[in-house]
């Protein structure tokens, strides 16, 4: 036994001194020789045992597989009543043909477990749902209010710009026929800093009023068509009254658009 031992070792080492690349020292080729020999045998027998789920589940698809005998009690009372196999059961054969399935169950959960998962998740994902819904309907809502706020910036800037050439214009077209004083305080463009104080009195006045931008613009444009036949939005001093009715397209904004 000791001889076919020595030479089993003395042909793995002449094959392996064959083997030997230059530069490799022998005792480190041996070494990675068998260790990659008992990586290969692991693999092997790993490779030839199955787990015993794997198993198991194949006896069982096999046998679920495989009809039933007449060495089945149950099957053997059917024969008796008549029932051949491939019928479908019933009196009159309405029935079933194919066993109803079997659903095994392989989780440690009690039972009804899965379905209450099931559910939950279910839940879970139409709550999500409903919070981008409702923050999509919140972003909406929030855009168009800001698009509503900012064109109503826009035409209360247009208003209050609008008002200022019919004070400058009414002051002109009043100057120009030796009014000296307009008929509303704020007919005219506001005076300068030194004059503010003298006039602060005659402001009081007016303020009980509380007229706002576009009345005010509405009463002073009125003014100018009445007094001077003069419309801000044309641009123009019409000779008759005639002319203006004619020639202009309206008293508002809107009308010249």
């Amino acid at each position: 036994m000791e001889e076919e031992d020595d030479d089993y070792m003395s042909d793995s080492f002449i094959n392996v001194q064959q083997d030997v690349r230059p530069g490799l020292p022998m005792v480190r080729h041996v070494k990675e020789a068998i260790q990659k020999e008992e990586k290969q045998r692991e693999a092997n027998q790993k490779n030839r045992q199955k787990s015993l789920k794997e198993e198991e589940r194949e006896r069982r698809d096999t046998v679920l597989k495989s009809a039933l005998g007449n060495e089945n009690r149950g099957f053997a009372l059917l024969q008796k009543m008549g029932y051949k196999s491939g019928q479908a059961l019933g009196k009159s054969g309405e029935g079933i043909v194919e066993p109803i399935p079997l659903n095994i169950k392989t989780g440690r959960g009690g039972l009804g477990h899965e379905e209450l998962q099931k559910r939950k998740a279910e839940e879970r994902l139409e709550n999500y749902r409903k919070k981008i819904h409702m923050k999509k309907q919140a972003d909406e809502e929030a855009a168009d209010q800001f698009r509503m706020r900012f064109k109503s910036k826009q035409e209360e800037r247009k208003i209050e710009g609008d008002l200022r050439k019919s004070q400058r214009a009414c002051q002109q077209l009043d100057t120009q026929k030796d009014i000296n004083v307009p008929k509303e305080i704020w007919y005219w463009t506001e005076p300068e800093q030194e004059e503010k104080d003298q006039e602060e009195e005659e402001k009081d006045e007016y303020k009980g009023s509380d007229l706002s931008v576009i009345e005010k613009l509405q009463i002073l444009t009125a003014y100018l068509r009445e007094e001077h036949l003069y419309c801000i939005w044309c641009g123009t001093a019409y000779e008759e009254a005639a002319d203006l009715s004619s020639n202009c397209p309206g008293d508002s904004s809107a009308d010249h658009d």
